[in-house]
């Protein structure tokens, strides 16, 4: 496909294909649309069980039902249009809607580390202050921290199309993912984007970088209450109240740190590379979230087995 060299304020983007695979596309779709399915099954499940069961009307399982709301806008904001260009050929993608899913991208990560603070939180409260638990987190407390994550991410990180929407694009325009990032988008760009790479990279170490130190230090202090106990089985016992949640977060994190190592020094790295990050920081959350929180919440597990 050739791509105009004109510098026009619109342009669209093409989005990145396996090189040598492209005849394979539709059956390396095949994987991405199972998990995707199972994302959207998993996750519609968990808000489904704890919509019917009363004894999960608690702010943790609340909070659970945001990251899967959000786990789902997520991938819904990613992979269809992937499987689209898979399937069907549609490498193209216009600059609004690029931009849009950009923001969409960015926003509801940061929205989705919030809320991973403030399960971390949480935690903390239930483990080292349970007696204040219930006047301290409300249904009502609840509510208002799901409405301020929301507004977090999205003051955070609507400037960042914002930035990009003045510079001009010439010669190449093909991504380096399946979907529309902030810097991959911004690379492209033939004009000086210092603006752009400043404000992305503190946007990124004031939410997530934030977030991320909070929930360390939320641990440090868990662990610390939790060796006061004299018998190990009570420790064991208190301390495995946050596996569930130690496993969320690292599957949010991890796959965002790769995927950001991948973008800072993995240049020289095969076009399969960033298009397998990029698919894992998308989906890992959205597949594994439900299943941890299966596993680990009896409640949840019955109420699936019922509806199933």
């Amino acid at each position: 496909m050739s791509l105009s060299n004109s510098s026009d304020l619109s342009p669209s983007f093409i989005l990145a294909s396996i090189p040598g695979l492209e005849a394979a596309h539709p059956w390396v779709a095949v994987p991405l649309c199972s998990a995707y399915i199972l994302a959207v099954a998993g996750n519609g499940a968990v808000l489904l069980a704890v919509r019917l069961e009363p004894s999960l009307h608690a702010p943790m399982y609340f909070f659970l039902c945001m990251l899967a709301a959000i786990d789902l806008a997520l991938a819904t904001a990613t992979v269809p249009r992937t499987l689209s260009f898979y399937w069907f050929g549609s490498r193209e993608i216009g600059f609004s809607a690029c931009l849009l899913q950009m923001f969409l991208i960015h926003t509801l990560s940061a929205v989705e580390s919030t809320v991973l603070l403030a399960m971390a939180a949480d935690r903390y409260v239930a483990i080292c202050h349970p007696l204040r638990h219930a006047a301290i987190l409300t249904n009502a407390a609840t509510a208002k921290i799901g409405l301020l994550a929301m507004a977090r991410g999205v003051l955070f990180f609507l400037p960042l199309p914002l930035l990009l929407l003045p510079l001009p694009f010439c010669g190449s325009r093909v991504l380096s993912h399946s979907f529309c990032l902030h810097q991959d988008v911004m690379n492209l760009a033939c004009a000086n984007t210092t603006p752009s790479v400043v404000y992305g990279l503190t946007a990124i170490l004031l939410v997530m970088g934030l977030d991320a130190v909070l929930i360390c230090l939320s641990y440090g202090l868990i662990l610390k209450a939790v060796l006061r106990l004299a018998a190990w089985r009570d420790r064991l016992k208190v301390f495995s109240t946050c596996i569930a949640h130690i496993c969320v977060v690292l599957a949010f994190y991890v796959p965002l740190i790769g995927l950001s190592v991948v973008h800072r020094f993995g240049k020289d790295l095969a076009p399969l590379v960033h298009m397998v990050m990029g698919n894992v920081y998308i989906l890992v959350p959205a597949v594994l979230n439900p299943i941890i929180y299966g596993v680990r919440t009896k409640q949840i597990q019955r109420r699936i087995l019922s509806l199933i």
